[in-house]
């Protein structure tokens, strides 16, 4: 069957096609198309052409899966999981790893175009991750108990249902996190529907079990690397360390600024960022519990722009459009934005360059979540 052939054909839900994979979307879907409809086809890559079927049919796109890989990219590998494409919590194990890095760094270019306006954004290639498998130092999984066996399973939530995925190993997890995921399954929760944390604390930095670090610990060097050498460029003399967390940016960049103070809404992080402080003999900083953006205003104020230095890390929801708008009017000579949400660090930037007040100087991407959707970015920008 030709194309023009099948185009013909109705669009619902059981539907079979050959399509082409134009592209990879933020989120780890195929991107191909059925006459003028989007379909969004996950565990595929640019350029392959697979069989599908329609799952999903809506009035602006479609969503199908692999029936067969008719043309498979050179760069399909066979998967490290068993699970994968069922689990939700990889989405790139069927891609080769520099294969995945360009195309986080072309996601993360298209991004900074179709949101942040950027023309020709300077995004870096991606940094890689040492380890790219058993990297991570937290998980959190759930306990379902199966309708018709009775039976409790304990794992992640499935890639297109709220059924949970039974797991006994987790392939992009640590050992000593898979150790704890094969006791939790030992001593199974009582009921279903709860949520546990399993995660190995770092081993020189005090941490609230509660409190957030970043999640690997392997690419974690070059992460600091990243953010210093931002910092030594611009040669400023006092730091901000907005969502400071347990102090771990500025901590590791006290030693290139006269003054640094940091903020953060959590009590605990902000109790254990003192005692990171205290333990290395840090005396030129010091940290205050509340919201970033109360304390934003007066910080900015106590120095001169000129000499101040701003380090941004906030949730994955970004910073509020307020916030944005307070460090343009302040002006501080350099902003760092380290983020795990392209998306929403190129809306922050759009703001924060918006009139030519900032300059963005370059995005540096680390796979610090390697087989998945997700990159963190450090964005170095200079006020004019």
């Amino acid at each position: 069957m030709t194309e023009t052939e099948q185009n013909h054909r109705e669009l619902k839900e059981g539907a079979r096609f050959s399509v082409t994979i134009e592209d990879l979307a933020f989120g780890g879907d195929g991107v191909a198309r059925i006459d003028e409809m989007v379909v969004f086809v996950p565990f595929t890559i640019p350029g392959e052409r697979v069989e599908i079927e329609l799952t999903k049919v809506k009035t602006a796109f479609a969503r199908g899966r692999i029936v067969n890989v008719e043309e498979p990219s050179a760069n399909r590998v066979e998967p490290a999981c068993g699970h994968f494409a069922d689990c939700g919590g990889c989405q790139y194990q069927h891609i080769d790893y520099p294969a995945q890095l360009n195309l986080k760094r072309k996601q993360i270019t298209d991004i900074f175009q179709r949101i942040g306006g950027f023309v020709e954004p300077p995004i870096d290639s991606v940094v890689p991750c040492p380890q790219p498998l058993g990297y991570r130092n937290r998980i959190m999984v759930r306990s379902q108990r199966e309708k018709q066996t009775g039976l409790m399973k304990l794992g992640f939530l499935s890639a297109e249902s709220k059924r949970v995925v039974d797991l006994e190993r987790c392939a992009i997890a640590e050992d000593e996190v898979n150790r704890q995921l094969a006791e939790a399954r030992r001593s199974m929760p009582p009921k279903g529907g709860l949520k546990t944390v399993l995660r190995k604390m770092p081993a020189d930095w005090e941490v609230g079990r509660d409190s957030f670090f970043q999640n690997n610990f392997f690419l974690l060097p070059k992460l600091v690397e990243s953010v210093r050498e931002c910092l030594k460029e611009a040669n400023t003399r006092h730091l901000i360390d907005a969502y400071c967390g347990v102090g771990f940016f500025s901590i590791e960049c006290a030693d290139l600024v006269e003054t640094f103070v940091g903020v953060e809404l959590d009590a605990q992080a902000i109790k254990s960022a003192r005692q990171n402080m205290a333990s290395r003999e840090i005396k030129n900083g010091q940290y205050a519990k509340g919201f970033a953006e109360d304390y934003l205003p007066g910080l900015l104020m106590r120095h001169p722009g000129e000499q101040t230095a701003l380090i941004i890390d906030p949730p994955r929801t970004g910073c509020p459009p307020r916030s944005m708008e307070r460090i343009r009017r302040a002006k501080p000579q350099q902003v760092i934005y380290v983020s795990c949400h392209p998306a929403t660090l190129a809306r922050d930037l759009k703001i924060l360059c918006a009139d030519g007040v900032y300059d963005l100087k370059r995005v540096v991407p680390h796979d610090m979540f390697p087989q998945t959707q997700h990159v963190e970015c450090v964005a170095d920008l200079r006020v004019r």
